[in-house]
């Protein structure tokens, strides 16, 4: 029977002094220790997605299948652990002690095994009580996507481990019980840059309709509004994907600026009901957190495309008066006047982007918009999305049929679409996968980045373009660009992955590898990562982890040499180098 791999987040946990608690009160620790597993451990673990492998008496071992959602977890557990046992003396307290590291396992139905996991329980043994230890592959992965500070405690040698580990401290935000211990408050976290020009994110606004089902209707509304926003050239807006990462949660607004480098957040609400509208809103300096200007705006259905620009011309008057009038204008003519479309659209736009896997339904509902106004551009361009997204991820029926679809649908687009950068870059990728003049394609990318140069999804798209073209280096800048103006969109995912093939065919195999690991750890149902990584391996000569990451691949996909390659790649030595790479590690467990 073969070897089951896999790559996973390991989380060792254990009882600081149990052996002197038990000594001290033997019931009436495992009774208060079996209480906090119970109540506080298990319940978050299975809220992050994670599973306990195997107790250990005193502790146990978890995996997640995401980084971020254990040491998110894990600092969940330790700070609920401070608020249990406010009636316990301090000496007879239960602390956890936690390690985490990401790594490759080898996987039982009851256990798992490898230096992945032994790293993960050295960590744990040089955690302090209450605090959390982690690897550096964890703080490499962590640092831009959670707000906890980490201290560098130096390389440390470790029991059975060949190769010293850089160990790093997770700050849980309240002082560990230890004196010499300083935990650094979550605000001594490096903020990111303010650029040079007026910054604003848009918050998720709260939907106020008492419908649960009119939800996409208010993130519509905010997509629109961001959108008007973006187009003020003088103004740095942050993207949809990142400001969305805070929908439903309740928010430090200076936290929110630091986390995303934004001068002013923008939040608000919006009702829908018996054909009326109202929009409330208000702007804040996440600087100072005062409050600089609320509004309401209400109208009819009819008049919601004014109420958006009403929305965000205020918030740019507020901003810089001298270019409100100037600036805020809508460069592009409403996309339709039937409203039915409209909201269909914006259904379908929101299954789009809460996961590509609902592609064939936001296909469906994009169609029905279609049949209502044929000539309505942002339709037409997601449409041909959604049909590419169908054959790339191979769950097309018919995939000549939806291929001629998805280009009549984009070259539809492009017909009506004047000047909307998002139709054109969808435009651009859909063409470019099937063959188009690439040098025609990147001219569309950089018109939609001329009329919107805030468009993190546009600078992202050109960085794909720009891989296919064969122009690494401008790819990575393009996908570094995107990254800024959307630190914690779920496209950053893609992003990264592209900054790993962009290294992989300038042949910087030892920096392809982090970022197409981390690609993968994000998401394991990835196929493009595991090709790239394991085609790297192959050529870094590394074929036992090449044979691995193909038996990963395959157990997500049948296809290992993927026939669009050949199109989509222009350059003929970065095409051979990924193919040829593929073959060998593919060749080594034929």
């Amino acid at each position: 029977m073969s070897t089951t791999r896999r790559l996973a987040a390991i989380l060792a946990d254990d009882v600081a002094g149990y052996s002197r608690l038990m000594g001290v009160d033997e019931e009436g620790t495992h009774e208060r220790l079996q209480a906090h597993l119970r109540e506080l451990v298990n319940p978050r673990i299975a809220e992050h997605r994670g599973r306990i492998v195997k107790n250990t008496g005193d502790g146990f071992l978890a995996e997640f299948p995401s980084v971020v959602d254990a040491v998110r977890c894990a600092v969940e557990i330790q700070r609920g652990m401070m608020d249990r046992q406010p009636e316990i003396a301090e000496e007879r307290r239960i602390r956890f002690r936690i390690g985490i590291n990401l790594g490759d396992v080898i996987a039982e139905p009851d256990d798992i095994y490898g230096d992945g996991v032994n790293v993960a329980a050295r960590l744990e043994t040089l955690a302090e009580p209450g605090g959390i230890c982690i690897s550096r592959m964890v703080r490499d992965q962590i640092r831009d996507k959670l707000p906890y500070p980490l201290e560098d405690m130096g390389e440390r040698q470790v029991k059975n481990i060949a190769r010293p580990v850089r160990v790093y401290r997770v700050g849980v935000g309240a002082p560990i019980t230890v004196p010499s211990a300083k935990v650094p408050d979550v605000a001594d976290k490096a903020p990111l840059p303010l650029p040079d020009k007026p910054s604003i994110a848009v918050l998720p606004f709260a939907n106020m309709s008492g419908d649960p089902e009119q939800e996409y209707f208010a993130d519509g509304m905010v997509e629109e509004i961001i959108t008007a926003l973006s187009r003020i050239r003088w103004l740095f807006v942050i993207a949809r994907n990142s400001s969305f990462t805070y929908k439903g949660q309740l928010v430090d607004v200076k936290q929110v600026g630091r986390e995303l480098g934004v001068r002013y957040v923008l939040e608000g609400s919006v009702r829908k009901a018996s054909g009326r509208v109202r929009i409330t809103a208000q702007l804040i300096d996440a600087l100072s957190g005062v409050h600089l200007w609320a509004d309401r705006f209400d109208g009819s259905l009819k008049d919601v495309f004014d109420l958006q620009d009403k929305v965000a011309s205020s918030v740019a008057g507020v901003i810089e008066p001298v270019l409100q009038a100037a600036e805020s204008v809508r460069s592009v003519n409403r996309p339709t006047m039937d409203l039915t479309a409209y909201d269909l659209y914006l259904r379908g736009y929101a299954m789009v982007f809460s996961s590509p896997r609902q592609a064939p339904e936001a296909l469906r509902v994009l169609e029905q918009a279609i049949a209502r106004d044929p000539l309505y551009g942002p339709v037409l361009a997601w449409a041909a999305m959604c049909c590419l997204i169908l054959i790339v991820d191979g769950r097309s029926e018919d995939p000549e049929a939806d291929r001629r679809k998805s280009v009549e649908l984009a070259r539809r687009a492009l017909e009506v679409a004047r000047d909307d950068p998002g139709v054109l870059v969808n435009a651009a990728q859909v063409l470019a996968a099937f063959g188009e003049d690439i040098g025609a394609m990147l001219a569309l990318a950089d018109r939609a980045l001329a009329l919107n140069p805030n468009f993190a999804r546009g600078w992202h798209i050109s960085g794909v373009l720009r891989n296919w073209a064969g122009q690494p280096d401008v790819a990575i800048e393009h996908m570094e660009n995107s990254l800024r103006l959307s630190p914690r969109s779920r496209v950053a995912l893609t992003s990264v992955f592209q900054i790993g093939f962009a290294h992989f065919i300038s042949r910087r195999f030892d920096e392809a590898v982090p970022k197409l690991l981390l690609a993968i750890q994000e998401d394991q149902n990835y196929p493009p990562a595991y090709r790239a990584l394991a085609a790297c391996y192959a050529h870094m000569k590394r074929l036992d982890d090449a044979r691995e990451i193909i038996g990963r691949l395959r157990t997500i996909t049948s296809v290992v040499v993927p026939h669009w390659s050949s199109i989509v790649l222009r350059n003929p030595e970065h095409r051979e180098l990924l193919l040829s790479g593929l073959r060998l590690a593919a060749g080594e467990v034929a």
